[in-house]
């Protein structure tokens, strides 16, 4: 199970951003792009490698500026970073957005967008049955 943003340091939350955060071809941003980027946005120094750092955590107290251009380049609130709450919430939508990446899983949330508020119910039910079928299925139990 994912862990939850509150719980996350710093490196986890800007993972999470590259991992959901796309291009619009779909590739995933560059160390370089989303550097130059901020850079841009601040005025200040903020390199490929200092990047790398916070990403993998051996950096993990950038200045406020900084967190600033990276919320600003992800289109995210700056509170993402600072507030818990606000961050566990941000986290949720962000997970949402990568799920709809997936064709498939776009194509039924679509559709189910159209149907009454009972559908909706059936479809939640359906899929909650499925899941645990499966998850039976994958820890070994039959029924």
């Amino acid at each position: 199970m994912a862990q939850s943003a509150a719980g996350r340091t710093l490196a986890g939350k800007i993972e999470q951003l590259f991992d959901v955060v796309r291009r619009p071809d779909g590739a995933a941003f560059t160390n370089e792009e989303v550097a130059h980027a901020c850079r841009e946005a601040t005025g200040e120094t903020f390199s490929t490698t200092y990047l790398w750092q916070l990403r993998t955590g051996k950096r993990d107290n950038p200045t406020k500026r900084h967190l600033e251009a990276l919320a600003q380049f992800f289109q995210v609130p700056p509170a993402y970073f600072f507030d818990d709450e606000q961050s566990e919430k941000l986290a949720e939508e962000l997970a949402l957005l990568g799920a709809l990446r997936d064709a498939g899983v776009r194509a039924i949330a679509l559709r189910a967008v159209t149907l009454s508020p009972d559908g909706q119910a059936v479809i939640r039910d359906m899929v909650d049955a499925i899941a645990r079928r499966e998850g039976d299925r994958t820890s070994g139990r039959n029924d």
